[in-house]
């Protein structure tokens, strides 16, 4: 059995991904989080908000509408340009992306080629249908965004966001006004988008409805330097260029400075977070030599985008973005300003305006997810089980408090202790079977920590703390239990 299908079946046996109305079915491309995977979740974008704003004084959190009305898509471009290429077999009549069955069929990397390009390349490939082996259609335009008409006449038409960016955009002067904030700054959002997806795949990379975490960084295009950068300019990125790409040569190592002089990375603020995106997700447990930072080529890239830069992590299928780091310049802002006539500059203190220009990162928090899951994931044959080993920040469920044998004494010390500890600490109890299988079950959703009452608890209220890693165990005082965890834990 391949490595991730372990992982799936693990990840539903035990709480983590379910697939979402599954009774009726399932719906593609959607997934539900359960107990544990939804305390996995929260844990990741509690130490992004930590890693990302809350280290920061000036990057504001909001939250805005799921549903946004036409114009505001109308304004970003999003009607006429947020697509995806398809095509249909002639015989079965299913769709396809036709650039991803071209990925798949032939290894060409064609992302942001044109229908009539793609055609031309289904045809010189006789390229045929996955299905059935029928003659594909032409390819043509199929927009991702969800239509709704709102109201009880349906006269008014909206969408649900396809992108948590637009709602930060559309509240700039509101952010402004009420923070009175200086450039640069910051608005940042953690939210659901929905993509009408023509072919979910992948699990979680690839779904129509997911959560992003973004910031929108507004900065003058006149001021270059970015004070803050100093302290990371030396952090270690593996970069594939442009022309790496074009000559299939592999990634570079060079620090994000030597990026910078290089114009790979186009601002020093985008530099800025990128080197913060490599500590990060090396925080979370990706190995550096699965993450990169891939510069879009030229075709690829937004006509009004100053550079793209994704950060891409190896999954067992391949590279795949996990965030995307776009220049924006004063794109969106400009065209909010010409579809709604509202003032939306930025004024300095002598009477100046502008609009200013948005560096943006962007994450996906399922590929992140599935990215941890992956790299977690120990095949453990002299152990007996496999298991998880998510770095204790990360970790759904921090501590398991076990009494050694089913007697009375031991379960009431074991849940005297369970309740104290829970007031701190995500903690379960169990006293179900044998100890061994209790330690095997607390590994398989990697919980760092086990804590266990035995006979020499009763006498001088002490016990085990297990360590998962290493299996090795401590003995330590009831009343030093706390602290200990918490350095444990690195909380």
């Amino acid at each position: 059995m391949e490595k991730i299908e372990k992982i799936t079946q693990i990840a539903k046996k035990r709480g983590f991904v379910f697939p979402s109305s599954e009774i009726y079915g399932g719906l593609s491309g959607t997934y539900d989080f359960g107990p544990i995977g939804f305390l996995l979740k929260k844990k990741i974008i509690d130490f992004w908000r930590e890693f990302f704003i809350k280290s920061e004084d000036n990057i504001f959190e909001i939250e805005t509408s799921l549903i946004m009305p036409e114009k505001v898509f109308e304004a970003s471009g999003h009607l006429k340009g947020f697509i995806d290429p398809i095509t249909k077999c002639k015989k079965c009549k299913n769709v396809f992306r036709a650039d991803h069955l071209i990925e798949d069929s032939t290894k060409m990397f064609v992302e942001g080629m044109g229908p009539e390009e793609l055609t031309k390349i289904i045809r010189e490939k006789n390229i045929r249908c996955p299905k059935c082996g029928g003659e594909l259609e032409d390819v043509k335009v199929f927009n991702l965004m969800f239509q709704m008409n709102v109201g009880a006449l349906g006269d008014t038409k909206g969408y649900l966001r396809p992108e948590t960016a637009q709602g930060i955009f559309v509240n700039f002067k509101n952010v402004l006004v009420s923070t009175r904030a200086k450039l640069p700054f910051g608005i940042a959002q953690i939210g659901k988008s929905f993509r009408n997806e023509i072919s979910p795949r992948q699990w979680l990379i690839r779904l129509r409805e997911f959560t992003q975490a973004e910031i929108e960084f507004f900065i003058n295009p006149e001021e270059k330097k970015f004070e803050k950068l100093k302290d990371y300019e030396n952090v270690k990125i593996r970069i594939l260029s442009r022309e790496a790409q074009k000559e299939g040569k592999p990634e570079e190592e060079m620090s994000v400075r030597e990026a910078l002089e290089k114009v790979i990375i186009p601002s020093e603020y985008m530099a800025y977070f990128i080197a913060k995106e490599q500590l990060f997700y090396e925080s979370l447990g990706i190995p550096k030599e699965a993450i990169r930072f891939r510069h879009m080529l030229q075709e690829e890239t937004p006509h009004y985008s100053k550079g793209n830069v994704d950060m891409e992590i190896l999954f067992d299928f391949g590279w795949k973005e996990v965030v995307g780091n776009a220049y924006r310049s004063d794109y969106d802002l400009k065209k909010h300003v010409e579809y709604s006539k509202e003032d939306l500059s930025y004024v300095f203190e002598d009477g100046k305006k502008i609009i200013p220009h948005v560096i943006e990162p962007s994450f996906g928090i399922e590929r992140t997810i599935y990215a941890v899951l992956l790299y977690s994931f120990i095949e453990d044959k002299e152990r007996g089980w496999d298991w998880f080993k998510f770095v204790p920040k990360i970790a759904p469920i921090s501590v398991a408090v076990f009494p050694l044998l089913n007697k009375e004494e031991m379960i009431n010390k074991s849940l005297e202790i369970f309740k104290n500890l829970r007031k701190e600490f995500d903690v379960i109890f169990d006293k179900s079977g044998s100890i061994g299988k209790r330690y095997a079950r607390a590994d398989e959703i990697g919980i760092p920590y086990c804590i266990t009452v035995d006979y020499q608890t009763l006498e001088d209220e002490s016990v085990t703390i297990r360590d998962r890693n290493t299996t090795k165990q401590e003995r330590v005082k009831i009343e030093e239990l706390s602290t200990k965890l918490k350095n444990l834990l690195n909380l």
